[in-house]
């Protein structure tokens, strides 16, 4: 179950990729000065976590005008992330969970998804400048995607 709304955020430290650059990304990046809104998808390559990934970057400039920054978190390797942000014109940043710490930390590792083993659901959470979460979403299935909506009238009541 995912962690609650109040809940102190965990920190993570997580490998992400872009061109030849392999970079931290951590939580306590953005403390005390923007919102961070985490999105753990199941797999990089496929359908539903595409479409998301890519409506999510077509509308980015409103998640950075609601002074917050988007993070999907996965359990590929940020290889993959890299190659399917290429193909698929993804621009938020991607943060590889390989040893599935975060998504168990965050309360939404699913134990096996279809026979492909232990992976993240799908989740979302509005986490304020100073690591409380604010928001905190896992979708029934692995198909349903976060209510955005409500995401982003969290980020607005931040400002």
């Amino acid at each position: 179950m995912a962690i609650a709304v109040g809940t102190r955020a965990p920190e993570f430290s997580l490998k992400s990729k872009r061109g030849d650059d392999v970079s931290d990304v951590s939580l306590s990046n953005n403390a005390g000065s923007k919102s961070t809104v985490l999105l753990f998808f199941p797999l990089a390559f496929t359908g539903v976590c595409t479409t998301e990934l890519c409506d999510v970057t077509a509308g980015l400039k409103q998640y950075e005008d609601l002074n917050a920054q988007v993070i999907g978190i996965s359990v590929d390797s940020p290889f993959a992330q890299e190659s399917w942000a290429q193909k698929e014109n993804i621009g938020i940043t991607l943060a590889s969970d390989l040893n599935k710490k975060t998504a168990q930390d965050y309360g939404v590792l699913l134990d096996d998804l279809m026979g492909f083993g232990a992976v993240s659901a799908r989740a979302a959470f509005v986490i304020d400048k100073e690591g409380v979460v604010q928001y905190s979403e896992q979708t029934a299935t692995p198909k349903d995607l976060p209510d955005f909506d409500a995401i982003k009238a969290t980020l607005e009541k931040l400002q």
